[in-house]
Formats: C-alpha cells, sequence, structure tokens
C-alpha cells in the first residue's frame, strides 16, 4: 500500500512551520455578467447565498484581473464590467464628527452589501470620451466597486449641487463631507436642454 506524504509547510518568518503555499486552480470558468449576474461554466448561479459566500473571497489582482481566494486555493474569474451593481440608494444627514449634520449617502448592492460614500468609499464617474455617457461606480472595497445602476444614478444627480473645484464648475453630490464630482456644470445643462 503506498503511502501519501503532504509536501513540507513553508517556514514562517520566525522560522517555524508555516501555512503551505496557496494552490493555483487557474481559471475557475466563473464569470459576472454586466447585470451582475454570476455564471458557472455558461450556467447561471441562483442561490444568493452561494453567491454571497464567492463574493467574500473575491480579490482583485495588481494587473487588474479578478480572483477567488481562500487560504488554501485561488482561481481567476471573469468580470465584464464591475462585481457588484448598486440597486438602492438612501441619503439622510449624519453627523461626521464635529457635531455639524451632513449629507450622507449610502448604496446596497445587488447582495445586500451597505457602503456608505466617502472617503474610503468614492464615487467615481468616467465619463464616455464621445457621447459623454457616465459611468458610475463606488468603491465597495479596495480594488472592488458597484457600478451605480442607472435608476440610483438619477436619484443622485437629483441630489447634485454646483461646487467650484480648481477653478472648474462641476456637479457633483456631497457625502460624509466629501464632495464627488458627476461631470462638469455646463455640460449638464447642455444636456438638460
Amino acid at each position: 500500500m503506498q503511502q501519501l506524504t503532504m509536501p513540507p509547510a513553508m517556514p514562517g518568518r520566525d522560522g517555524m512551520p508555516g501555512r503551505r503555499p496557496k494552490h493555483d486552480a487557474g481559471h475557475f470558468g466563473m464569470r459576472i455578467a454586466r447585470d451582475g449576474t454570476w455564471y458557472y461554466q455558461g450556467s447561471p448561479i441562483n442561490r444568493k447565498e452561494l453567491v454571497c459566500l464567492f463574493a467574500s473571497v473575491l480579490k482583485r489582482e495588481p494587473d487588474g484581473g479578478y480572483v477567488l481566494e481562500t487560504p488554501v486555493e485561488r482561481g481567476r474569474i471573469d468580470v465584464d464590467d464591475a462585481p457588484f451593481i448598486a440597486v438602492e440608494m438612501v441619503w439622510r444627514d449624519c453627523d461626521c464628527g464635529d457635531g455639524t449634520p451632513r449629507q450622507c449617502l449610502a448604496f446596497r448592492t445587488n447582495l445586500d452589501q451597505i457602503v456608505t460614500a466617502n472617503a474610503e468609499h468614492p464615487i467615481t464617474v468616467h465619463l464616455d470620451p464621445v457621447t459623454r455617457e457616465p459611468r458610475p461606480y463606488i468603491t465597495v472595497r479596495p480594488g472592488l466597486e458597484a457600478r451605480i445602476n442607472r435608476a440610483v444614478f438619477y436619484e443622485m444627480v437629483a441630489l447634485a449641487e454646483r461646487e467650484i473645484v480648481g477653478g472648474r464648475d462641476l456637479l457633483g453630490v456631497w457625502s460624509e463631507g466629501v464632495f464627488f464630482p458627476i461631470d462638469e456644470a455646463c455640460a449638464l445643462d447642455a444636456a438638460a436642454e
């Protein structure tokens, strides 16, 4: 009978045995579609609990790729746009630490994560250079964004204010004392006409 032997654990920083290196599983055959649907080998994953579990181990690589990473295994997945979708926004006045009430914008993702826009979770709006069509996002956690869906974006734009930033007349929103530009005020004025 052949006996299986495990490879030795890699030494830790203190010279003692540490964790084994992660197994690279290659590509997991998973994809997150633009609408936020997760697929495994072309079939949608319909169990939200399972999608939430996968999302909890989702990370962004320095090269821009996405991986699912557990303590023992990691594998690549494809993401068409952003891994999450912001499907609801709640705005309220909150105390940002100085006793003055300020507007706070909180977003709920398609996986029921709540993210409040602030310096650590910025809102960014990418504009198509030709059509100026906006693609708005909020950072959920480092390297991972939620695309703000169209209806939520319109709600956000309804709260927009004009501000002069660096000599530019911008339209944007405030949340937790941070201003997030949406577009040049004159471009949005022209679009409204």
